[in-house]
């Protein structure tokens, strides 16, 4: 993924910075941001600068949500947007740490009921661009994911993209740590990467967090809770969006190893697809069918 150099970051932030008019008050990093708390015009804001590509465009994806379920946007560029602060900002992720995660599967089913059917931005990913993930790994040679997950893995994200119906815009990368609570908004999604699916790809990310409880999220138990309490709130397809998350948990152990990472069995993301793989099942979606509405 190609990114910016520190001296360009730093460069484009203080540009953005005086562009927006925004008094810096404090400034810190994340592993995709260069993000500033400050105020405009007696606003409390947020400022944030990009430093890959996989988000450069999340201020045009936060308007073609159109406010439904986002979090709204004051000004944006490429890789740059302006936001609203959230207050107090909390995430989902305390919420399911505490033992309450039916109460934020709630909260998440009812984020993305509120953010579904808005169409793409020009130019936007589709899942199906996502898959070359697959093939730039097993071009590698790497053997730190099982041979059998990459495969498996492999082929049920083409047959669903191939099968997939009514695709739509979608966050992308929805899930406890992208989704915050504001006391005047509610619940807001945050960070979208933005691509165009069926609805059941977006639960991929959810049912691999939060990361910090592998225990919790890698149980069938808990996937299996999980999926059906969205096939209910959201009219999914149940098998589908169980085959999207072991598809989407063996393409996020790539996405690791293309980080950086070194992972191995205990890796959160290969333990979810190895607990996933025996529940799928026993058909694929060679060809488009009918979908069973559960």
């Amino acid at each position: 993924m190609k990114s910016i150099t520190p001296r360009q970051l730093r460069d484009r932030f203080e540009e953005r910075s005086r562009a927006w008019r925004v008094a810096v008050e404090t400034t810190f990093e994340t592993e995709t941001s260069l993000v500033a708390f400050g105020s405009r015009g007696g606003q409390s804001v947020v400022l944030k600068v990009l430093k890959q590509q996989d988000e450069w465009h999340s201020g045009e994806v936060l308007n073609a949500f159109q406010g439904n379920g986002v979090v709204p946007v004051y000004e944006s560029v490429e890789g740059a947007v302006l936001l609203p602060r959230l207050r107090p900002g909390n995430s989902l992720v305390s919420m399911a740490l505490d033992g309450r995660d039916e109460e934020a599967t709630d909260i998440l089913a009812e984020v993305i009921g509120k953010m579904s059917g808005c169409e793409p931005p020009k130019g936007c990913a589709a899942i199906q661009d996502w898959a070359k993930g697959f093939e730039r790994y097993s071009a590698t040679g790497d053997n730190q994911i099982p041979k059998h997950l990459v495969e498996e893995g492999q082929r049920w994200y083409s047959e669903l993209c191939a099968s997939q119906h009514h695709p739509t815009l979608l966050h992308g990368d929805l899930q406890h740590y992208n989704v915050l609570f504001d006391s005047g908004r509610g619940w807001l999604a945050i960070d979208p990467k933005g691509v165009t699916g069926e609805i059941e790809y977006e639960m991929g990310a959810i049912l691999r967090n939060p990361t910090e409880m592998p225990d919790l999220f890698a149980s069938p138990a808990t996937v299996e809770r999980r999926l059906k309490h969205f096939t209910r709130r959201l009219h999914l397809d149940f098998e589908r969006a169980l085959a999207w998350g072991f598809a989407q948990a063996v393409l996020s152990a790539i996405w690791g190893i293309e980080d950086g990472f070194t992972l191995d069995a205990r890796d959160p993301a290969i333990r979810l697809a190895n607990a996933i793989r025996p529940m799928l099942p026993t058909h694929g979606w060679g060809r488009r069918t009918e979908r069973c509405r559960r």
